[in-house]
């Protein structure tokens, strides 16, 4: 019985009372003070009975609302034991269309998926090809975090994989890929120890594009393991060494991982209602033994990035890197760390890059994100030779649409540049389209 129903009941039973106590014959009147008392006894205890159901039907529809709403805001959310177990991720379909000036990329070029700069083709002549377009649901990601009180401390895991880059099946039938690690890592109160973005990174700053990376030339992008201790706004990890190396006069890159010493990195970010914003430095010690070249050089570097907040819900991003010997950590390895000079010694290559975003707020429902972003390496070419990259840039825009707050569709259109040391370059014209859940 609902309470609309028993509200109508608990006014007839007192209608019922009122008639009982007024509308009594006159016979009975002389009805002794005990039988009067006796009715008046049962009545109350109608009353009561009726009162406590009604406030039991109040109680029962409120925690079924509660619940309701907790399910609808917290869907993927569930307690083992005291534990808490979250699920999140996305699901998104992309849409690309790319243009080069000088060749294409071939199919199933990871080029093709997302924006890597010294990938973009180089050389003479226009190309002679169109447009190549390619459909994907690879970005799609899928991750679970659990949080549990351990006797005071807070301990936190954490796993996401992806199929972007992993290996698997082909386009001509199934389309099926393999799932990738991204992050797999569990924290204790301040430490942190697995794998997850670099602790030189500021993934807070990164632009709002379509494109997996966005200026991806212009931002430091690395995930790898580390450990971390966090003490208020200050970072300090130490994280995987690897060696990117140039042979002498140029070639195939090397790739060293004979580092004897881990990458020291610190940050300190500072928050506040404006936004925030970050400094970074990274020491590393880059070293190839192969057993002609046994040899180490420093790698250094620096820095800055943040977003801040322009009016009601405006933001400006950028981020400026610096230093030399920093490789794999800034533009997607566009430049490696060292070089192999004509002695068998390896020098440290200098390489700088930044990017600045906007992002405006049209409406409710409606944003956009014009987003610029450089690189420049500091090669010398004497022992580099002149096939290595120069300098890169891009420029990206988008209009992008969210129907309610867990979905967005969108478009955006890029446009990059890439030359190389002997002054031969190319760019690059892509539209993509895509379509995104999160939940």
């Amino acid at each position: 019985m609902d309470i609309v129903n028993r509200q109508k009941l608990f006014k007839k039973v007192l209608l019922s009372g009122i008639a009982l106590t007024f509308l009594t014959p006159t016979g009975a009147i002389a009805a002794t003070n005990q039988e009067l008392e006796a009715k008046i006894n049962r009545l109350e205890s109608m009353l009561m009975e009726l009162k406590g159901e009604l406030t039991k039907q109040a109680v029962a529809v409120s925690q079924t609302k509660e619940i309701a709403e907790k399910a609808e805001k917290n869907s993927l959310e569930m307690r083992v034991g005291n534990t808490k177990v979250s699920l999140g991720g996305f699901i998104k379909a992309d849409f690309s269309s790319s243009k080069y000036s000088r060749g294409e990329l071939a199919p199933q070029n990871l080029g093709r998926d997302f924006y890597i700069p010294a990938l973009i083709p180089v050389g003479t002549g226009a190309s002679e090809g169109g447009f190549d377009s390619d459909l994907s649901a690879k970005e799609t990601r899928f991750n679970i975090k659990t949080s549990t009180n351990v006797n005071g401390h807070d301990l936190v895991s954490f796993i996401e994989m992806d199929f972007l880059t992993g290996p698997g099946g082909n386009e001509r039938i199934t389309n099926s890929y393999n799932p990738r690690i991204r992050h797999a890592f569990v924290k204790y109160d301040n430490f942190l120890a697995g794998q997850t973005w670099s602790t030189f990174q500021d993934v807070g700053a990164l632009a709002e594009n379509l494109d997996f990376v966005g200026p991806a030339e212009g931002t430091v992008f690395i995930r790898q393991t580390q450990f971390r201790y966090t003490y208020g706004g200050f970072q300090i990890s130490v994280e995987n060494p690897e060696t990117t190396i140039t042979p002498f006069g140029g070639g195939a890159r090397i790739v060293s991982d004979d580092g004897a010493m881990p990458d020291f990195v610190m940050r300190y970010n500072k928050k506040d209602s404006w936004g925030h914003v970050g400094v970074a430095g990274i020491v590393r010690n880059l070293k190839l033994n192969n057993g002609v070249i046994n040899d180490s050089v420093l790698g250094w570097g620096i820095s800055l990035s943040g977003k801040l907040k322009v009016g009601e819900k405006d933001d400006f991003r950028f981020m400026a890197t610096g230093g030399k010997g920093l490789g794999r950590y800034l533009g997607l390895n566009t430049a490696n760390g060292a070089v192999i000079n004509a002695s068998g010694e390896l020098e440290a290559i200098g390489s700088y890059a930044g990017f600045i975003s906007y992002r405006h707020f049209w409406n409710e429902e409606f944003r956009s994100n014009l987003t610029l972003s450089g690189f420049k390496a500091d090669n010398d070419v004497t022992l580099t030779g002149t096939g290595v990259t120069k300098d890169v840039y891009s420029v990206h825009v988008n209009l992008l649409y969210s129907p309610v707050p867990k979905i967005t569709f969108g478009g955006e259109y890029m446009y990059a540049k890439r030359t190389i040391e002997s002054g031969l370059n190319g760019d690059m014209h892509r539209l993509q389209m895509s379509a995104k859940y999160s939940f």
